[in-house]
């Protein structure tokens, strides 16, 4: 029965985390929108910031791994690699929704001080994908720290007990 409830709850959460890291990378990826600026036109999308397709890059790493430890995750022999590649995908995650959200409140409320103006007013669309696309990252992240956690507790209980 413990097992039942272990390989259960392992893949709800390998599933969450799977559904978070697929739509974060969907709406990031078909987040885009054009804007006329005192004549000007210009085009706001991930791909015109290194930060954004950092973001997307490891978002889809997270995506095709997920999937692939779904398939791999009932076998026995892989579970200690499987956990330690949890850790090193949640760091990932991590590290990318650290970096596009701060560019994320650069482009909400600008900087002052580098004078850069905020780009939010004039391309709400794209604003409110690159924070849904965010959301869902963290999400993802959140999924993968409690399942670090979750497999530390079922691997360190039988070595802790009397």
């Amino acid at each position: 029965m413990a097992k039942t409830k272990r390989i259960i709850i392992t893949i709800l959460l390998r599933l969450l985390a799977f559904g978070a890291t697929l739509s974060a990378t969907v709406v990031m990826v078909t987040s885009h929108e054009s804007a006329e600026v005192m004549n000007i036109k210009f085009s706001a999308k991930y791909s015109n910031s290194p930060t954004f397709k950092f973001y997307v890059t490891a978002e889809a790493i997270a995506t095709g791994y997920g999937l692939i430890v779904l398939f791999l995750s009932s076998r026995r022999s892989v579970d200690r690699l499987i956990v330690i590649l949890d850790m090193v995908i949640a760091l990932i995650l991590t590290s990318s929704i650290s970096a596009a959200l701060a560019v994320a409140q650069i482009g909400k409320k600008g900087d002052s001080h580098a004078g850069w103006l905020p780009v939010c007013n004039q391309v709400p669309k794209f604003c409110d994908q690159v924070t849904g696309a965010l959301i869902a990252g963290f999400v993802a992240a959140i999924a993968y720290l409690v399942l670090n956690l979750y497999s530390l507790h079922v691997f360190l209980t039988p070595l802790f007990r009397v």
